[in-house]
């Protein structure tokens, strides 16, 4: 079945509280999603975000983002008063996210609709002691960790006191005593994006829209999970990583990228029959219809650098679980729909462990013009069975990406794509990729917006201006609409 999509992650939309929610207008782009005949709304990770803004480094693989929480639904419940939301400041740039307003807003306000939601009498509620009860077994750690993580003002558990970075139990049993009421809001917190989200997705799945989440290969160092089970994790008696993840050298990093990860102790997943793994991916299946896999070829092979070095120069290669913690999760799990995100160097060992999966790739219109005519990314190379990007998160919108294109690239995309003029190139190229054999084509929103490189997401190995960018809240217009669908229909998407 051929479909398209749009990837827009849920901190791009438009909110009056700096970052885009579960509210009023998610629920807008969904039904601008149906309207432009579009099937699936790719975002990114949702969990909460730690170093450096990005969500691929979370402070918990199972827990969800609290500033995606819509303060307007709080209001709506009389948690939460308008006036006490407008005093926050959580940015005043519609455009950019400011993470360190909404860091020092949200939380206040939250935790008065927490001690609000206690007095109208929600945590006696049969649906809120469920969902406790439920998600015991991720959620009594995570908001453990994340109220001694704010006692220790904001430390990673590596510059904990002893006692509890061991998680010794006299230390556990302290803690949780001491932090009680910080420990309850956290929960609060977990159930309001659970319930809010739960929401919003069945609404996009009634009309017609399927949810592409997004996993990360790796988790956090500076996380609950790393810090409550240790064992799944190369690490030593003290709690410190042997050795970190990252890539090795190449044309585009003379000394590689020092990710900082901890890797996995893959012996010890297969002993359990990978449950920590199928646990972990029955959870997405829970917030997702269709899971992307991030840095697949992590699974064949992980670069695997000694802690402590300052790049990943020195690296090495080491085995990952191959085919077998797939057919483990096939087992368990039945079939399900995964992307395989298999960009980078790929090996023959990393092409066959994708086709034995039988999970569709990812080929990126960006990628495709060096040249090459063999070029695995140019679409006249596509097989049924992947999944087209004009772009990711991780590239230059389009039109910031053509502006940078000269001299033989730049003439070898325009006559591939029968292009007479430059300004034409961008719906060119979205059209290369809806045109495509591929079964499915994703199309950042941004592309079919015409945004410049002002609009990027994210620039990989930097920190700083990533994760940032907003959508106008009047972007989404009823003659884009028309235009994304006549173009979809035509590709028979």
């Amino acid at each position: 079945m051929r479909r398209a999509g749009i990837l827009m992650p849920v901190s791009s939309i438009p909110s009056p509280y700096g970052i885009g929610t579960f509210g009023k207008e998610s629920y807008r782009f969904v039904d601008f999603l149906k309207k432009a005949g579009q099937t699936l709304w790719q975002i990114l990770p949702l969990g909460p975000t730690g170093y450096g803004d990005s969500p691929y480094q979370s402070f918990s693989t199972f827990a969800g983002n609290p500033y995606y929480i819509d303060l307007e639904l709080l209001i709506g419940k009389g948690y939460l008063t308008v006036e006490e939301c407008d005093a926050c400041d959580f940015g005043n740039d519609p455009g950019d996210i400011d993470y360190e307003k909404i860091y020092l807003s949200r939380f206040r306000v939250l935790q008065r609709a927490w001690k609000r939601a206690g007095e109208k009498g929600l945590f006696e509620q049969p649906d809120y002691v469920a969902f406790l009860e439920e998600n015991r077994s991720w959620l009594d750690d995570y908001a453990l960790y994340m109220a001694v993580k704010d006692h220790f003002g904001g430390r990673c558990f590596l510059e904990w006191e002893e006692d509890i970075r061991l998680r010794k139990k006299k230390a556990m049993a302290r803690y949780e005593e001491l932090l009680a009421e910080e420990i309850a809001c956290y929960r609060f917190q977990q159930y309001l994006f659970a319930t809010q989200w739960k929401a919003l997705k069945a609404y996009a799945n009634k009309k017609g829209i399927q949810i592409v989440g997004d996993i990360p290969i790796y988790v956090a160092l500076d996380s609950a999970d790393t810090w409550a089970h240790p064992e799944l994790f190369q690490l030593d008696a003290t709690g410190h990583p042997t050795a970190v993840a990252g890539c090795p050298p190449d044309a585009f990093s003379e000394t590689g990228q020092l990710w900082g990860n901890p890797l996995y102790r893959w012996k010890h997943h297969k002993k359990t029959g990978y449950r920590w793994w199928i646990d972990r991916i029955a959870h997405c299946y829970e917030l997702y219809d269709i899971v992307r896999i991030d840095h697949f070829r992590g699974f064949d092979e992980y670069w695997s650098v000694p802690y402590g070095d300052p790049t990943a120069e020195n690296g090495h290669w080491e085995k990952g679980p191959g085919y077998e913690l797939f057919e483990a999760m096939k087992k368990k799990l039945g079939k399900r729909q995964v992307i395989a995100e298999d960009l980078g160097f790929l090996t023959d060992s990393v092409r066959k462990l994708v086709k034995k999966t039988g999970y569709p790739g990812m080929k990126i219109l960006q990628f495709a013009f060096d040249g090459d005519r063999e070029n695995v990314y140019l679409p006249h190379n596509y097989t049924q069975n992947c999944v087209v990007y004009t772009g990711t998160h991780d590239n230059d919108t389009t039109a910031g990406w053509i502006r940078t294109l000269k001299g033989s690239r730049l003439r070898f995309l325009m006559q591939y794509l029968n292009v007479q003029n430059r300004k034409d190139l961008l719906w060119a190229c979205i059209r290369g990729a809806l045109s495509s054999a591929a079964d499915t084509a994703v199309i950042p929103l941004q592309d079919y917006l015409e945004l410049g490189s002002s609009a990027r997401i994210n620039t990989p190995s930097t920190l700083g201006n990533n994760w940032r960018w907003r959508m106008e809240k009047d972007a989404l217009t009823k003659e884009l609409a028309k235009k994304i669908r006549t173009m979809t229909k035509l590709y028979g998407r």
